[in-house]
């Protein structure tokens, strides 16, 4: 029987796999198959320990740190369902291209790849949400408004920012360092527990 421990590392786990708008085979799938949909179920459920090896490596393929995955008082920020980032095709075609372009360009990308070309709308992920905001220099929740202001997304789209777990982009400093195209790099601790 799984301890309570387990049972919600498991949660949250889930709660993050389920944010970032993968099933369990979307992540064997994702990982190319470094993580098995049944290991990484049975992590969920708390059948199976997980080691702190295990657990770094399966936090950085969330791109989530692994303070969030584990239990403690306070509740993580990932927990909190995030809306449907659904942008208007249509609203975005009207657009200026210097505007508007790039976002086109990664919206072409995602219907290419899924083969969704109904022309009214597109359904986006938070993590589709944080590359765009590197694309355009911008914090997720800066580039939420902004879109927002262009009629893109629907006001609902404010709360999407606030679900994701960590700073983005990672390597921006103060808006100085930032401006002035250079970037910082990204810090990697290797062998903590």
């Amino acid at each position: 029987m799984p301890s309570d421990y387990a049972k919600t590392l498991g949660a949250r786990l889930r709660a993050i796999r389920t944010q970032q708008g993968l099933s369990l085979h979307g992540v064997e799938e994702k990982s190319r198959g470094r993580w098995k949909a049944v290991v990484v179920g049975s992590y969920e459920r708390g059948d199976r320990s997980v080691t702190v090896q295990k657990l770094a490596e399966l936090a950085e393929f969330y791109g989530v740190p692994v303070s969030e995955l584990l239990p403690g008082d306070a509740a993580p920020g990932v927990l909190t369902p995030a809306p449907k980032l659904v942008i208007d095709l249509e609203r975005m075609a009207q657009l200026p291209k210097d505007q508007a372009g790039p976002l086109a360009r990664y919206v072409a990308t995602i219907q290419s790849q899924r083969g969704d070309y109904n022309g009214r709308v597109l359904s986006i992920r938070q993590e589709d949400l944080r590359s765009l905001a590197v694309i355009y220099d911008r914090t997720p929740t800066d580039l939420t408004e902004e879109l927002i202001t262009w009629g893109i997304l629907d006001s609902a789209a404010h709360r999407a920012p606030a679900a994701i777990a960590h700073p983005w982009p990672p390597w921006r400093g103060p808006r100085s360092i930032a401006g002035s195209g250079c970037r910082q790099g990204r810090g990697r601790v290797s062998g903590a527990a």
